[in-house]
Order: structure tokens, then sequence, then C-alpha cells
């Protein structure tokens, strides 16, 4: 194994560039050269590549996004996107791959593999629904930024006696809705995984504000329904002004956590140890505190498994 390749694919995460760097480190200490491959997939298919050093991943630790840019491809999911991909590995004699990205970029990273290239991946998405890991990269980051809004948004709210909704990113997988308003406070949590009862949503709501409560924040994920038809019904049957904040994107961006940092550069330094001890479609992740892997086809075989007790308790603690 002389020369890694890296990129980073699909939605950035908070902790993609702390990953990047430990795979560039974590390299460079064992004599192999690594090359950044930018704009994930497309870049491979493209040539889109340049070597690697320490100064590269300098002061990026503490950076959001990825210096390496990330695009969607559905070229690489063709026969011939990936005789393409192939084509570049061997002109520029890569002989190992890493893929920092969530659920569809690990399904590229098997074809690869499948495909005679050894490649390992990081799970790094802030959705966090890959079953196989207790936690992706980026998801605690995005928790803290919805937190961190929750608090603004309900200082203007108490100002008003207002209801508001908090829409926040997940689609499917309802994570980053129910760990954000858990420890923001929200008196209701609406995810996918549990569905939606409006009118115990507005009970709530029509409580606490009989026991003097000046706002109501609840947490919805994007998969769910239509935030502003939800308002609008909250506020037909409560009477209560309700508006709706859809954070979007901001989600993504931000200094990654300590945590996210953390996680992420382990298993950044254990991509390139798999590929260095000769092993290939693996799925880094994270359980019970410990960094572990596990074929691609385990991994993506494996539905991400909601938290119902800490929904439960969530409801419990917003009477």
């Amino acid at each position: 194994m002389k020369t890694i390749g890296v990129l980073t694919s699909g939605g950035d995460a908070p902790g993609m560039n702390a990953a990047l760097r430990a795979v560039v480190r974590t390299g460079i200490y064992n004599n192999v050269r690594i090359l950044g491959i930018k704009q994930g997939y497309n870049g491979l298919i493209n040539g889109n590549i340049e070597e690697m050093n320490l100064s590269s991943v300098a002061d990026i630790i503490h950076r959001g996004g990825t210096i390496l840019r990330t695009a969607r491809c559905e070229e690489f999911a063709t026969e011939s996107g990936i005789k393409k991909a192939k084509n570049v590995i061997e002109i520029f004699d890569i002989d190992g791959l890493v893929v920092l990205g969530g659920d569809g970029s690990f399904r590229g990273a098997k074809l690869l593999s499948d495909n005679g290239v050894p490649t390992v991946g990081v799970p790094c998405t802030i959705d966090n629904d890959m079953g196989y890991t207790d936690y992706t990269v980026g998801f605690f980051t995005a928790v803290e930024t919805v937190v961190d809004a929750i608090s603004k948004i309900r200082d203007t709210s108490s100002s008003h006696g207002r209801a508001n909704i908090v829409e926040v990113m997940g689609r499917r997988c309802g994570d980053i809705a129910l760990y954000a308003g858990f420890a923001g406070g929200a008196e209701s949590i609406i995810v996918p995984e549990e569905g939606i009862d409006i009118d115990e949503v507005c009970r709530k709501l029509i409580q606490s504000r009989n026991r003097g409560k000046l706002h109501s924040i609840i947490a919805l994920a994007e998969g769910v329904g239509n935030a502003y038809e939800f308002a609008k019904e909250i506020e037909e049957k409560t009477g209560t002004e309700t508006r709706v904040t859809i954070l979007g994107h901001i989600q993504r961006g931000g200094v990654p956590t300590a945590f996210d940092r953390i996680i992420a550069s382990k298993m950044g330094y254990r991509a390139v140890e798999l590929l260095l001890e000769g092993k290939s479609g693996k799925a880094i992740g994270v359980k019970e505190n410990s960094i572990v892997d596990m074929d691609f086809e385990e991994a993506l075989s494996i539905n991400n498994e909601f938290d119902s007790e800490m929904y439960d308790i969530a409801k419990i603690l917003s009477i």
C-alpha cells in the first residue's frame, strides 16, 4: 500500500475535515502517499486529484464543511462511471481509497470494493441514520446548532406569547429532532418513527398556557409533514399564534464539537490502518465508545433503531 486516495461525498458534515486530517497524517506517518480527490466521486471520475502533505491539513480540525469539497454524482452509479473511476485509480497508482460520507457514499464505496478497489468508509452525516454505528460524524454538532437555535427562538417566543415549530433535518430519521428537542426542552417532538398526534400537541400547548407558560417549542423532523400546515392547524385549534422556523442548511455548518472531532480522528486513523492491514470493503463505526468495523454489505443492511425510550422520557419531562 504505497498510495491512498481520500474523498468526501454526499452532504457535508462538521468533522469531515478532522477525519480527513487523520487520514492524511496517519498515511504520511506510515510513509504512504495521500491523494486528495476533490468533489467526491465526480472528482474521481474526472481525475480532480492532488497530492496532500502535512501542511494541506494544518489548522482544519476545527473547521466545518470539507476542504476537498463534495458533490453528488449520478454517473458513478452506472457501469460506465465505475469503469472511468477505475481507470483514474489505475492512472494515479491508487492502491486504496478512504470514503468519508453517508449511506449513499458507502454504497458507492461498496461498488468500488466489489470491483477490486480496496476501500474503507468513515460515516460522516448529520442525520445519524446509519444503523450499524451508534453515532455518525457531524451528528452532535448539528444537535448543538439546533439546541442553540431553540434557545434563541424561546426568547422571542416568550416575548410575544407564541408557539414555534422548529423544523430540523433528518428525512427518514428523527434523531436530530429527538436529541435537540430533548436537550432544548421542547414541549413536543414530532418524528417519522412515531408519527404525529396533532391533538396531543395542542393539548400540551393549552395546558402549558393555562399554567402561565409564555412559549411553546415544537421540534419537527422534516420528513413528517408540512410545518406551515401544522402551524395553521395548531393555531386554529388552540388560538395561540404559531410561527415556523426552518433551520435548513445552517445545521450542516459550524465548528465541530469536541466529540465529533475525536470520533472523526479515531475513525480516520483506523481507516488507514485497515488498508495497511490489507483489509477492504469495511465500514468503520462507534459501538459502546469503541471504534469498530464491519463489511459494507452487513453495515448497509442494518436499519437505524430509534430510541423510543428517550422519546418516552421526553414526553414525560415535557408535561
